[in-house]
């Protein structure tokens, strides 16, 4: 266990390969999709398209739940956690990006580039989430 694994609120979603985020639809339907994501102090951080309707959801309504998932978010494992998701900003997109990198090696550095080169550097954003109702 890593000291970040120790102040890692978010349980097994905190270093799974893959998270199911779930957001909700303004009539409160959640919609789960699994995303790449990793853990930052007490954050959890999301790597997603800029225009994709997770996004536009969670600039509606923070609140999210995020649970350790397989590739295709058919196998959950490990508690559901219930947070507030936040929109990043460049820098902090760059930060996200960074640290998939950092987790998921060379896979990540591929898929970021081929990102850039297809959708701009603006194409893709960085979500932050924190456990618990905030």
């Amino acid at each position: 266990m890593t000291s970040q694994d120790s102040t890692n609120t978010f349980g097994e979603a905190g270093s799974a390969k893959y998270v199911q985020l779930t957001t909700y639809r303004k009539d409160g339907t959640p919609v789960s999709s699994p995303v790449w994501a990793v853990l930052d102090g007490d954050r959890l951080l999301v790597w997603t398209e800029s225009e994709s309707w997770k996004v536009k959801r969670l600039k509606r309504n923070p609140k999210v739940v995020v649970q350790a998932t397989d590739a295709r978010g058919s196998k959950l494992s490990g508690e559901p956690v219930s947070g507030t998701g936040v929109v990043l900003d460049a820098e902090g997109t760059a930060h996200v990006r960074k640290k998939l990198i950092e987790k998921y090696g060379l896979l990540a550095r591929v898929l970021i580039f081929s990102s850039k080169l297809r959708r701009g550097a603006g194409g893709t954003i960085g979500l932050a989430i924190t456990a618990g109702d905030q």
